[in-house]
Parts: C-alpha cells; sequence; structure tokens
C-alpha cells in the first residue's frame, strides 16, 4: 500500500474464551504415521519429509477400527515394493503410543487404527478443547457488508452469520483473527442521496425504515429529473473532493444506516463493532494512486476511456476506473487487497460474498496478483454462499416482490419461539420464557443457515427451523438443556463437577466417548474448508448419540451415577463450545 495518512487503525480479535490445549486425534496420528513413513522411507534417494502424506482418515465402518491410514499405496511405486509391505514396515516403525491399543493391516496395505478405550476415558476431562493444528496465522475475515441507506435484508443474513462463526472458529484455533466490515458507504449514490437530503431537511432524523424509502426516492428523482442528476453529480464530486457541508450530510446518512445495522447485529450475536468498519470510504484517498501503479506497471489498461483490467482471461473486464473518471466497487476490493496482505500483514484474507460475486472476486485476486501486491504464501479465498430460497424456489421475497427485511426475519422467528416455549414451559417465569425464546428463535434461524452447506442454495422453512426434532438448533440446544437438567435433578454443580471415568460400556458409552474426541478434528476442517456445515453434522450426531446413551444407561440413582455423569459433562461441555463457536445461545433451560 502507497503511503497514506491514516494508520491501519485495527487490532486483532481479544482472546475471550479459554486457551485451549487439546490437539485433534487426526493430527496426532498423522504426525505419528508421518514419524513412521520418514523412517521407512529415509533411504531413499531425494527423500524430503515434506512430501510426505501420511493419508489418515477416520474410519468409515467402525468394524473396521476408528482410524484408518493409507499411505501404503501411495508409497509403492515410489519405493518399488508391494503396499502391504510397506505398510507392514510402518506398522514396525510407529511409535508406541498410549492412545494406539493395536494397528491391523487390512486389504492391499490399509492400516486400521483402534484407539485406547483406557485413554480415551482419561482424555475426556479436556472434552470441548481445541489447539491449534498448525502455526498461528494472521486471518482477515471480511463478511457482512452491509450498503449504507439501505435496511440490511435476508439476503445479508449468510454472509452475516457464516463469517462470524468463521472468525469465532479461526480464534478459537489461536490464529490472530482481524474482521472486516466492507461497508457500502462511497459512490455515485450517495451524489443523490446528499441531493435529496439538503431538499427534505425535515425528514433527516427519520428511522431506518424511512430511509429506505428515502433511498428509493432519491433514485427515482436520479432516473427521472435530469436536472437533479446534474445536481447529484456534482455533490459526488464535491464530496470525493472533501468539501464540508457533503461530507456532514454523508456522515448523516451513515449514523442513521448504523443505527439499524448495529441493531441487527446485537439481536443476532454477531462480534462486529463499528471498530471493524472498513467501509469503501476508507480507500477514497489511495485510489488514483493506486490505478496510476497499475496503468504504469501494465497491469491495467485503457478502453473506451476507461481502465479496466483482463487478469484473469475474461472475455468481460473488471472496471478499475470509469470513462468519467469515477471509481467503483471494483477500484476498492483491490486496494481493500492489498491494505489487507501488506498493512495487515495477513496470512489468510477471506471473504464471505455471495457466488454471484465469483468472477469479479477472480478478476480482484488475478489483478493484485498481476501487480505483485500479495506475498507468496498469502491466501485469497472466496467463500462463496448460495441464494436462501422462498417456497416458490427463487429468491425470497415479500409478496409485493420487496426484499424480506432481516430485522423482520428475527423478530418473527423470537415470536414463533416465544409461541413455542409458552407452550412447552408454561410454569418458567415469563422473564426467564423471553429469554429462552430469544436464544431458540435466533438460534434457529442461523442454525438452519450453517447447518447447510454454504455453496448450496436453501429454502427458507420456518416450521423446519423451529423444529425439536432433527438437525436444528431447537433440538441441540434441548439436549444441552437436557443435560443440564440431569445435573440440577441430581443436585449436583455442572461447573465446578470433577470428572471421574472409568471403563466405558462398548455399546453406547464408548462410541459416545470416541465421538466427544473427535471434536477438535471437525473444528480444524471448518477451519480448512470454511464450511461450518460440518460442525452443524457434528453436534447433531453427537446429540443424537447421547439421547441413545441416555435412555440405554440410567445416570441418576445407579452404581454407575458418578461414572455415567462424567460422560454427560462430557457431552455438555462438547455441545456448549460447539454451539458457541456457531454463536449460538445455549440455555440451561427450555
Amino acid at each position: 500500500m502507497r503511503d497514506a495518512a491514516r494508520s491501519c487503525g485495527v487490532t486483532p480479535d481479544a482472546p475471550h474464551r479459554p486457551t485451549f490445549q487439546m490437539s485433534s486425534l487426526l493430527h496426532t496420528l498423522e504426525t505419528a504415521f508421518t514419524d513412521a513413513i520418514a523412517q521407512v522411507c529415509a533411504e531413499v534417494s531425494g527423500f524430503d519429509r515434506c512430501e510426505i502424506n501420511a493419508a489418515v482418515a477416520p474410519s468409515a465402518n467402525p468394524k473396521f477400527g476408528d482410524y484408518q491410514c493409507n499411505a501404503a499405496m501411495g508409497l509403492a511405486k515410489k519405493l518399488g515394493r508391494k503396499p502391504r509391505d510397506i505398510a507392514q514396515d510402518i506398522v514396525d516403525k510407529f511409535a508406541a503410543c498410549a492412545m494406539v491399543e493395536k494397528l491391523e493391516i487390512a486389504g492391499p496395505g490399509f492400516i486400521n487404527v483402534t484407539l485406547s478405550p483406557v485413554w480415551i476415558a482419561g482424555q475426556l476431562n479436556h472434552a470441548g478443547e481445541v489447539a491449534p493444528a498448525g502455526p498461528k496465522q494472521t486471518v482477515v475475515v471480511e463478511y457482512s457488508s452491509p450498503n449504507i441507506a439501505k435496511q440490511m435484508h435476508i439476503g445479508h443474513l449468510r454472509g452475516t452469520i457464516l463469517g462470524d462463526a468463521i472468525a469465532r472458529i479461526m480464534r478459537a484455533l489461536g490464529h490472530n483473527v482481524i474482521r472486516q466490515n466492507h461497508v457500502g458507504d462511497w459512490g455515485t449514490p450517495f451524489g443523490m442521496l446528499i441531493a435529496h437530503l439538503r431538499e427534505v431537511e425535515a425528514d433527516a432524523e427519520a428511522g431506518i425504515g424511512d430511509l429506505d424509502q428515502f433511498y428509493r426516492d432519491s433514485k427515482q428523482r436520479f432516473d427521472e429529473d435530469p436536472a437533479f442528476a446534474d445536481t447529484a453529480r456534482a455533490a459526488v464530486v464535491a464530496l470525493q473532493r472533501g468539501d464540508q457541508p457533503e461530507r456532514a450530510a454523508w456522515q448523516r446518512l451513515v449514523d442513521e444506516t448504523r443505527k439499524h445495522y448495529l441493531a441487527v447485529y446485537k439481536r443476532l450475536g454477531v462480534e462486529l463493532t463499528v471498530d471493524h468498519e472498513r467501509g469503501e470510504s476508507f480507500y477514497n484517498e489511495w485510489l488514483r494512486p493506486m490505478v496510476d501503479e497499475l496503468l504504469e506497471a501494465g497491469v491495467v489498461e485503457k478502453s473506451d476511456g476507461a481502465t479496466v483490467s483482463f487478469q484473469g482471461g475474461y472475455k468481460a473486464p473488471l472496471m478499475v476506473e470509469k470513462s468519467g473518471g469515477g471509481f467503483g466497487y471494483g477500484t476498492t476490493d483491490l486496494a481493500a487487497a492489498e491494505y489487507r496482505a501488506k498493512q495487515l500483514k495477513a496470512d489468510r484474507i477471506l471473504y464471505f460474498v455471495d457466488y454471484r460475486q465469483s468472477q469479479h472476486f477472480a478478476q480482484v485476486f488475478a489483478t493484485v496478483k498481476a501487480a505483485g501486491w500479495i506475498p507468496d504464501g498469502v491466501s485469497l479465498e472466496h467463500a462463496a454462499y448460495g441464494t436462501i430460497m422462498g417456497d416458490d424456489n427463487k429468491p425470497l421475497k415479500t409478496r409485493s416482490g420487496d426484499n424480506v427485511k432481516l430485522g423482520d426475519v428475527l423478530e418473527e422467528a423470537v415470536r414463533r419461539a416465544k409461541e413455542l416455549v409458552d407452550d412447552k414451559s408454561s410454569k418458567l417465569p415469563s422473564e426467564e420464557r423471553v429469554a429462552i425464546a430469544e436464544a431458540v428463535g435466533i438460534g434457529a434461524v442461523k442454525y438452519f443457515d450453517m447447518a447447510r452447506d454454504r455453496t448450496s442454495d436453501y429454502v427458507f422453512d420456518w416450521d423446519a427451523m423451529l423444529s425439536l426434532n432433527g438437525n436444528t438448533a431447537p433440538y441441540l440446544q434441548y439436549a444441552y438443556c437436557r443435560c443440564r437438567g440431569i445435573f440440577r435433578k441430581g443436585g449436583v454443580d455442572f461447573e465446578t463437577f470433577t470428572p471421574q471415568l472409568h471403563e466405558l460400556e462398548p455399546n453406547h458409552e464408548l462410541p459416545l466417548a470416541k465421538h466427544i474426541l473427535r471434536f477438535p478434528e471437525v473444528v480444524e476442517l471448518v477451519a480448512r474448508e470454511l464450511k461450518p456445515h460440518h460442525l452443524c453434522t457434528y453436534l447433531y450426531e453427537l446429540a443424537c448419540m447421547f439421547s441413545g446413551f441416555f435412555e440405554n444407561n440410567p445416570v441418576l440413582g445407579s452404581d454407575e451415577q458418578t461414572h455415567r455423569l462424567s460422560l454427560c459433562h462430557a457431552m455438555g461441555q462438547t455441545l456448549a463450545t460447539g454451539l458457541g463457536l456457531l454463536g449460538i445461545e445455549h440455555p440451561e433451560r427450555m
């Protein structure tokens, strides 16, 4: 980034969760098998440990063990030997460790791994913990990105909650996380808004609902009144020049809009604040020298009076500067990428923006790389997501065809959840039922979205998302409440309980315990793929397994009470942490 008057002004998220210490089983096994394979291959000319792929994965069928190492097949050609013989050598070199009960070779050279039940029982004291699987990185996460003078609508939901969940997960894994809210607060529309604002000063203090109409009115005048359009264009020039009257009017529009989206963030439980905002206006002073630098380097070119980038090989170019001299969102995205790589020193730069912008980001990434602004090893990743659909399999709209306001969706979710809570838990105090309804309603909307692969479209369905059965937030929240209820009924303090486990019963206890210990590797998977639905699936399976355990193994009053309470505690800790990483509340009663 070229010299600038303003500093970056961004501080990383302060870690307000506990320090996590538990490395994933998968990561531990990968390390152990890599050590063994390195010994097997030590005499091979040109051998490089960094090239080893231990190929360890959870077993697809429990009867073949808990994990499987498939490295021998990949080494067969390199070593000129039979895979099964290589597998035997790997087993022979595998260092004895308490976590592995046995290694067995199957088929052409698969190595099946069975974990030690004794070791598993000892590890449950760390249930719900995770630890970094690799070096600490600086991860910049761009998400939400509302537009000034417009109300947040249902289309903002996915980018907001997916990005927030990934930011939470990256932080839990020990990374330095910097959140960025790339607010749409600059450009041609602000000329018409400022010009319209001058003529309707009496409405300037109206709420965001009125401001939506204010935007539509100003747009209509811009399209239909040439004189007003000329005034609007002049206002844009004055704003970009920094003239005080236009700047003050712009700030009023920004402040008015903030009142709305900060309230939505608070209700969603999203960890975005004004300090995380780096809107398009933030980069304004850098755009002119940036475009000049790109032209001089031959990365962009002139076309019909405009400046465009053909980087990436697309037929339609990326607009970098308009023929009239204005800059668009493509220009600010170029500046933002350079800023994040150079000023924020990012290792990964993540963009949670819908899939319709895929070509745009491919062109932006190609352009900044061609300019040499992205150091080697820095990853630019567009975490594209699908569309929320209505019953007609078209993007969700109101009956009048307008965008569905996100605030209205959240209000309706809480209203419906309140009816559910009042019906199921009428004896609870009124204030508690209100708080539970908030947690259940907001959680239902968020979880229903995140439980689906982010790349897929899905149909919005109130009944499905608020169901107490199936893979929903209410079902998981109820499972957590059920767990806490066991402790309350037994007069045991969940928070201070000290787990004491012995031999695990094979039919329900051992499978549940093994699943609990898989939590760290699932969190690592989500961090790699940027797909929270993996964690949702894991938590749903955990809740189902807990239900099976509880129904078949009496807890309170049994000879195994402390032992079984320990399993309940481990499940509760894991479920609470998992829901927390998704940004979903978990009340103790429902």
